[in-house]
């Protein structure tokens, strides 16, 4: 399974405001320079994240995105899965409408895929990538509301 453009853009997008969580809100336009990201691009990419209750906008000289929850409380998984849809590796372990399920070799694999990389994206907050970050860049800040 690959995680397309959009999935990885927005893990990037949503580890950039929780590395400022504890600052408030921070522009949209300031996550795209520090990250080298289309501003339009990343405006497709908070739409749903912003619907989906994981992010919070703010409008005026103050505005910007901040996430609603604490970096604790938000996964890799849900992230992924607001921006890519389901993550099986096909699509009838979603929906087994085949003939063929009941006696289906291939399908207890795919499933067992799914299962496992559920439980790893599930098992990794926001707040893990920040730590990891922390750890990997000492000397330096990711983005800053001044940035």
């Amino acid at each position: 399974m690959k995680i397309s453009t959009r999935g990885r853009y927005g893990i990037r997008l949503m580890l950039a405001l929780a590395l400022n969580y504890e600052n408030g809100t921070i522009p949209l336009k300031a996550i795209a320079k520090d990250q080298g990201i289309s501003e339009k691009y990343l405006e497709q990419i908070i739409n749903p994240l912003t619907k989906a209750g994981l992010v919070k906008s703010f409008r005026g000289a103050q505005g910007g995105y901040m996430l609603t929850d604490s970096p604790a409380q938000t996964t890799v998984g849900e992230v992924l899965r607001v921006l890519e849809g389901s993550l099986s590796p096909v699509d009838c372990v979603d929906h087994p409408n085949c003939s063929h399920a009941d006696n289906c070799v291939s399908l207890s694999i795919w499933k067992k895929m799914k299962d496992a990389l559920d439980e790893v994206v599930d098992s990794i907050t926001l707040e893990d990538m920040a730590k990891e970050y922390a750890e990997k860049n000492p000397d330096g800040t990711f983005l800053s509301c001044n940035s």
